[in-house]
Formats: C-alpha cells, structure tokens, sequence
C-alpha cells in the first residue's frame, strides 16, 4: 500500500503566509523525480505554526496537485482526540490515501490512553493510518504490544517508527505481523531499517535529495543493499548536516540552495546558523546536488 520514499513535506512560506503556488511545483517536482508518495502537515510541514484552517488547506492543496499520481498520506495528528478527529475526516473529505497519526505529545498519556486516542480516530473515517511513534518528541513511546493491538484494527496499516532502535522492526513484526507497513522516521538508520523488514522511508531529507532517497529505497525493494549502501554514503553527510540543527530548517535551508523554496519558516525556529550552512553545503556538494 505505502512504501519506498515519502518526503515528509515541508510548507513553504512567503511573506508569512503559506505560499501555495510553490507547494504545488513541488509536488510537481517530487513526482517527477521518482518520489513514492508525500506527507504534508507533518512536524516538517511545520504542523505544530499552522492555523487548523493552513493545515487542512495544505492538505487540500497537496491532494489536488498529487492528482493521484502518487499517494498522500494526510498527517492528521494531535494531542487532542477531538483535532485529530477533525483532521482526519477532512483528509478522507478532500481524498487523501491515508493518515498519519502521531502517538499524543506533552500530556502523556499511558498506554491504554494511546489504544483509546487511536481507536477513536480510527472509527472517526475510514483512511488507512499510519502511527507515528517519535518518542524523543512526544514524551511517550509505544510499545510493540501495543501496536500490536491497534494493527488488529482494521485500517491501521503500519508504523513511521523514528525510536532509532532497529531492533524494534524485528519486534513490531512478531506483536503486528509481517504485513504490517514499517516505514522508517530516520534518515540515517533507513538502510538498516529495511534490512530488518521496513518497506521504506517517510523522510526529511528527500525534500532536497528526493531522486537519491528513492533510488535507494528501491535498490532496497529490490533486495540489492550494496547498491543501496552506496547511494547511502552518497546521502549520510547531507543527512548528519541537516539534523544538527531542527530538521526542517536544515531542509529550506538546502532547498534555497538549489532554488526550490525560500528558507522562511515561523517562529519559535529560526534560518540555520553559518557553521550549520556550510555542512549542509558540503552535504549537497557530496551528494552531487551543488557545485
């Protein structure tokens, strides 16, 4: 159903605003370079700035422009039962191919709170969902047992898993099953994580590098991890560069770089700093995106 090299798109901004004219070139861009789907309104899309009305109309957009060529995974998480409701009937309103759904951040709920959050976001549309288990920004960590739980329900499909523990791939696959779609959260573990199982990448870096990112995921498909390992160490520098400083702002950063969008983004984030340019210039430049 979903696999293989997902941008986790960012939003592009102009004077403040969400600059849709750009969003749609690139989703135009991304479908020509090879990517295999797209996820607006993730924390990358810089989710957490938007209005409720940017969001969904961000979403809209995307949809639109995608036009089916490729799926769109709508994100549609929230803290809040009731948002996260909301945003994923207007996900399935607009035609969107599914939903990711991000485990609830900063209230802590337990793991039965979770069950509960996703059980009824799940009844609330009939999207296939995609959990998004980031520990290290939520403050809670589904367990495998748990996930395994909600993959009995039927429209929850798979896992962004960005714990950075790949054990957890082998795990998942004995609590959810081997069908269940593991979708790797982390740049630079993706190699390995699809030698353990995954079948691809909702990625930050595919925003710059979006051809490479898919050719490596297919030569993972494929079964050929040399050919994957060699388009990795092309990517890992550009990965490391992007993250030392909050990942979407390493991204516009780099996109400004070879001309895609401005690198605006909203308060509380901030441009990278010079020191984190130029690792990101030298990223591009070994990756072969920048002279």
């Amino acid at each position: 159903m979903f696999k293989g090299s997902m941008p986790a798109l960012v939003t592009p901004f102009k004077d403040g605003a969400v600059d849709f004219e750009t969003l749609k070139q690139l989703v135009d861009w991304h479908v020509d370079q090879g990517s295999h789907g797209l996820v607006p309104v993730g924390t990358t899309g810089e989710s957490p700035t938007l209005t409720h009305d940017e969001h969904e109309e961000v979403i809209r957009c995307v949809v639109e422009a995608a036009a089916g060529r490729i799926p769109v995974i709508a994100g549609a998480g929230s803290n809040n039962t009731d948002e996260a409701v909301r945003f994923m009937v207007y996900a399935q309103t607009v035609g969107a191919d599914g939903a990711l759904v991000v485990t609830p951040y900063y209230n802590k709920p337990t793991q039965a709170g979770m069950i509960a959050h996703f059980k009824a976001v799940h009844d609330a549309a009939d999207l296939p969902i995609i959990i998004y288990n980031i520990p290290g920004r939520s403050a809670v960590d589904m367990s495998p047992e748990t996930m395994g739980e909600l993959a009995k329900l039927p429209r929850i499909v798979g896992v962004k898993d960005a714990t950075g523990d790949l054990a957890r791939v082998c795990k998942q696959r004995i609590t959810c099953g081997k069908d269940f779609i593991q979708l790797s959260g982390e740049d630079g573990t993706a190699h390995g994580f699809n030698a353990q199982g995954g079948v691809g990448m909702i990625s930050v870096t595919a925003n710059v590098a979006p051809a490479l990112c898919a050719q490596m995921q297919e030569a993972c498909l494929a079964g050929d991890y040399a050919l994957a390992l060699d388009l990795q160490d092309r990517l890992m520098p550009l990965h490391q560069a992007i993250f030392l400083e909050p990942g979407l702002c390493g991204a516009k950063y780099a996109m400004s770089r070879i001309g895609l969008c401005a690198e605006d983004m909203r308060l509380p984030l901030l441009p990278v700093t010079e020191p984190v340019r130029e690792r990101i210039d030298a990223g591009l430049r070994h990756a072969g995106l920048l002279n």
